[in-house]
């Protein structure tokens, strides 16, 4: 038997119980480009605050664009994924300086835009300019897979494409926007990875993981793979006057237009401080002893972790 999505009852349930966002009050397709860069990777609560300080250095695209990448860094700081604020601006320039300051009002034309992907442009185009396009986010994957009971590996990408395909013959085309944004609070607020609220869920009638009790294995991820850690030494350079010697990274890699101590990772076979001397001459051109260990300091990334010492 074919499984219909109520597409009619998610959106009932999200008119009465949608979370009060301050990116929800308009159809700015700049503020909700804003409020969807800075929600990847990053929780609601942190980036309100952030959002609305933005727009009120920032409070139009032209005006990104003709600030400086530094302004817009020190703006971001502490938001994290810095990469992101790189793409922001790059962005901003071509829609200010080649496309008039207007924002192409299709998925696929937002996806010519740096940083913008399949899922922030469809989240944008739905509910900046009501195209009907499915946005899908972790949250949109664990709703349709429990929904449809599908049992197959998230990781795979028939799984995915899988997913993608049911959410877009799911969508309402009425309002599109809003449906996104239903199934996006849904997975966030109810159908959440571990102890869903079944009993407060607008589809758990004809949801097939609630019938199965299966919620608990559905939607099912292989294990992921092992991080891979690195050690990276970096040299703390004062000179007589008090001041430190600081470069910043190239605009084209991780953490790009960021500012660090010099240094970098640890070769096999070289003890830590020759990491460092090896690192200061290749990136300073100069030949350094190294004295007391400062500090030790583990950190992780999204998808590797780091020990640094500092000498």
């Amino acid at each position: 038997m074919e499984q219909t999505f109520p597409a009619d009852d998610l959106l009932d349930w999200y008119y009465i119980h949608r979370r009060e966002l301050p990116w929800r009050e308009t159809r700015n397709p700049y503020a909700i480009w804003v409020s969807e860069i800075m929600l990847q990777q990053t929780r609601v609560v942190t980036v309100i605050p952030y959002y609305q300080r933005f727009l009120g250095r920032f409070p139009t695209v032209c005006d990104l664009a003709n600030a400086s990448l530094d302004d817009l860094m020190k703006l971001w700081e502490g938001l994290g994924y810095y990469r992101r604020a790189v793409h922001m601006h790059k962005a901003a320039n071509t829609v200010c300086h080649e496309m008039g300051g207007k924002f192409p009002e299709t998925a696929a034309g937002l996806q010519i835009l740096a940083g913008i992907g399949t899922y922030t442009s469809a989240a944008i185009a739905s509910i900046a300019y009501g195209e009907p396009v499915a946005a899908v986010d972790g949250n949109v994957y664990r709703v349709m897979a429990r929904f449809y009971g599908l049992e197959s590996d998230l990781r795979k990408t028939e799984t995915q494409r899988q997913i993608h395909q049911l959410a877009q013959e799911a969508l309402s085309k009425t309002d599109p926007g809003a449906f996104n944004q239903a199934l996006m609070d849904l997975g966030s607020e109810v159908c959440t990875p571990s102890s869903p609220s079944c009993n407060s869920c607008p589809l758990s009638g004809d949801c097939i993981a609630f019938h199965q009790t299966k919620t608990d294995t559905i939607p099912y991820k292989s294990p992921a793979k092992k991080s891979p850690h690195h050690v990276i030494g970096v040299g703390v350079i004062r000179s007589d006057e008090g001041t430190y010697l600081i470069a910043k990274r190239p605009l084209d890699g991780m953490l790009g237009g960021l500012w660090e101590f010099p240094g970098g990772k640890k070769e096999p076979g070289e003890t830590i401080q020759d990491c460092v001397v090896r690192e200061l001459r290749e990136e300073l051109g100069t030949q350094v002893t190294t004295h007391k260990k400062l500090a030790e300091i583990n950190h992780a990334y999204s998808h590797f972790t780091i020990t640094m010492h500092a000498y």
